[in-house]
């Protein structure tokens, strides 16, 4: 039996990749953290750190304590790490 992942999606209030990323996950049955970064640039500087990166949707997912990302509304890259 393989263990549900932990799944984090960093994005902001009417982010039209944000929404779908939230919809697969949801229509999936996948629950998930939802970080918000809007207005809030310390929260984007942590994703610069991590990705190089300071746009969302980035979605962060572990089964071990260490994550993989996908950035943007990447559906078959979020699905490939959600089966891995």
């Amino acid at each position: 039996m393989t263990s549900r992942p932990k799944i984090i999606v960093w994005g902001k209030q009417n982010c039209p990749y944000c929404s779908q990323v939230k919809a697969y996950l949801q229509a999936h049955g996948y629950s998930y953290e939802n970080i918000d970064v809007e207005g809030h640039d310390i929260l984007r500087d942590v994703l610069e750190l991590k990705y190089g990166i300071r746009t969302v949707p980035v979605t962060e997912v572990s089964r071990s304590g260490q994550y993989a990302a996908v950035f943007g509304a990447d559906l078959e890259g979020l699905e490939s790490l959600l089966h891995a």
